[in-house]
């Protein structure tokens, strides 16, 4: 558990009065229930508790520019007008048609993000590659899935609930749900949590 310092509050504080757009469609926004299941997902990750939503949304505007990026996409259009006052991380991509609610960017540096669709409560490394391969189309990633540091998903591919991309993997055919794959080219290494060795 992480406990907030002193003068981290006082900054986010003071970084509030700029965030007076962010915080009013934070409240307002069609999307607000999705935005505030990202910022909750995020504090847990973060492991920090015993704030609520408001200052946690503040916090992480202020201190987390990869959860930027994540906003501004919820917000659509609305981004161009305020994005100006707490710039996003310029290395990070996200240019995926749908994001489901918790998707958590840990270190989002040199990321590109460009699936088909994403599932619920997902977790993507830094400098981690999806998208197409060829014109046929980008991944599909379920549920609950994590995609380490380094790895590389592409193709028109579905990595299925649960599933889990090791460091620096390469993948390019459809992962089965609760299955972890590691190496180039990416193969199970466990099933439901029994090891295996076998090719995708």
């Amino acid at each position: 558990m992480e406990k907030l310092k002193k003068a981290d509050k006082i900054i986010a504080f003071i970084s509030a009065i700029r965030l007076i757009p962010h915080i009013i469609l934070f409240n307002i926004h069609h999307r607000k229930h999705i935005i505030k299941y990202d910022v909750n997902r995020w504090l847990k990750c973060l492991h920090i508790f015993g704030v609520g939503n408001q200052y946690g949304f503040i916090h992480l505007l202020t201190f987390y520019p990869d959860y930027r990026n994540l906003f501004y996409y919820r917000i659509g259009i609305f981004k161009y007008f305020i994005n100006w006052l707490c710039p996003k991380m310029n290395t990070l991509f996200l240019r995926t048609g749908e994001i489901g609610p918790g998707l958590f960017i840990q270190h989002g540096y040199a990321t590109g993000v460009g699936a088909k669709s994403i599932g619920k409560d997902c977790w993507i490394n830094q400098q981690v590659t999806i998208g197409w391969a060829d014109e046929t189309g980008s991944p599909t990633l379920g549920d609950n899935v994590v995609i380490s540091a380094g790895a590389i998903v592409i193709g028109k591919i579905h990595l299925g609930n649960n599933s889990f991309v090791g460091a620096n993997s390469f993948v390019k055919k459809d992962v089965p749900e609760n299955c972890t794959v590691v190496g180039v080219p990416a193969y199970i290494c466990k099933r439901n949590g029994i090891k295996v060795k076998e090719k995708l």
